[in-house]
């Protein structure tokens, strides 16, 4: 894969292209088999096929060219957190308000209120810094992006991404399973003065991570953590790194006790928790099934303000939260260049072992299915 860059997709968008097969994260270049098989879960996709097959409807032709993709297609890989990244797809800036109405509502579709209000929050703060720093021409509440792939169906596989700086939502269907990752939440500060309202985003990961580390003894700790520093940008598993090759590393979580466990599961419930409920229900319950088998690698301070960089890797769960430096949006806060920061907080999630955009059930799909033999 040429120029992967592990922080989101540094690099801007004229230098990025997929050059390998999709493979998906594995700890040694060999995906584990028999982790993901096709059947019923009982999530109501039901809703979100209406509201994705009318916002196709809703479009005129020459926008639903522009944003409709086959379920095999590139497009699924081809996103970035970088706000100058060259998209496809149809932006907010390009639909009507009732277009904008019908994509909010395949949102609120396919992701819980709190799902929904992050993806918000996390639009009004782009835009509140862009005017902050006077460059709303880069950053705006308007430059995200949408694109189908496949055509929504209850049987056929198919599914959407919502993508653009600091927030991409990749969300694959096959009947009643849902794939919800890779899941890029971010935001540049993460805390904003709004027209006289505090808006605050991404919070959730920070404070879960932090009650985590808190939880684990000294003898634990000092399995858990790495390094007592971090640079600007610590992660592996941003954009155009599908392929990532990462062995297990740090505190295995057999070694915890039901307390432990239940702080480490809050770090997954942050992430899981802004889809659907019963989406939600059925992924916790896939990360407890490998929950010893997970791994907490953990870097810099653990002190409430201290920037840090977690990463929970299980065979079924990747989560990345890592504090960065001030970036492109630092005139709009408070801030000290080079310095790591809780204001400026990258996460993502991410399915290892070939599931991420749900490409094993695609797999599995046309390898049973009678009409695909």
């Amino acid at each position: 894969m040429a120029r992967a860059c592990p922080g989101g997709g540094a690099g801007g968008p004229d230098n990025q292209s997929l050059t390998e097969e999709f493979f998906g994260l594995t700890t040694d270049g060999k995906r584990v088999d028999d982790l993901f098989t096709i059947h019923s879960t009982g999530v109501a996709t039901a809703p979100v096929i209406t509201a994705a097959t009318a916002f196709l409807n809703g479009l005129t032709d020459d926008r639903k060219t522009s944003t409709h993709f086959t379920v095999h297609s590139t497009e699924w890989r081809l996103w970035s957190n970088v706000d100058s990244y060259g998209r496809q797809g149809v932006s907010l800036a390009d639909l009507t308000d009732e277009q904008k109405a019908l994509g909010t509502a395949l949102l609120k579709a396919a992701l819980s209120a709190d799902g929904l209000e992050t993806t918000e929050k996390i639009r009004r703060i782009n835009q509140a810094a862009g005017e902050a720093i006077g460059n709303t021409n880069s950053f705006n509440e308007d430059a995200y992006y949408w694109t189908v792939m496949g055509t929504p169906s209850d049987s056929e596989p198919w599914g959407f991404q919502f993508d653009g700086h600091h927030l991409v939502v990749n969300y694959f269907v096959l009947g009643d399973q849902v794939v919800m990752s890779p899941c890029f939440w971010s935001s540049e500060p993460t805390s904003m003065e709004i027209d006289g309202e505090t808006v605050s985003v991404c919070h959730e990961e920070v404070e879960a991570s932090l009650a985590f580390v808190d939880s684990l003894t000294e003898a634990q700790r000092a399995v858990a953590v790495e390094s007592t520093t971090k640079s600007n940008e610590s992660m592996k598993a941003g954009a155009f790194s599908d392929n990532t090759v990462q062995a297990y590393t740090g505190l295995r979580c057999d070694t915890l006790n039901a307390g432990q466990k239940k702080k480490l599961l809050g770090i997954a419930e942050a992430f899981v928790g802004r889809a659907k409920a019963d989406a939600a229900k059925v992924r916790m319950a896939e990360i407890r099934k490998y929950l010893d088998d997970t791994y907490v690698t953990w870097s810099s301070g653990i002190g409430d303000d201290d920037a840090f960089y977690v990463r929970v890797h299980s065979p079924v769960v990747w989560i990345e939260v890592d504090c960065q430096a001030p970036g492109p949006l630092a005139g709009a806060y408070d801030s000290t260049q080079g310095t790591p920061t809780q204001k400026h907080v990258h996460s993502i999630i991410r399915t290892p072992n070939g599931n991420d955009y749900g490409k094993e059930l695609l797999r599995q799909h046309y390898l049973t299915s009678p009409h695909h033999r």
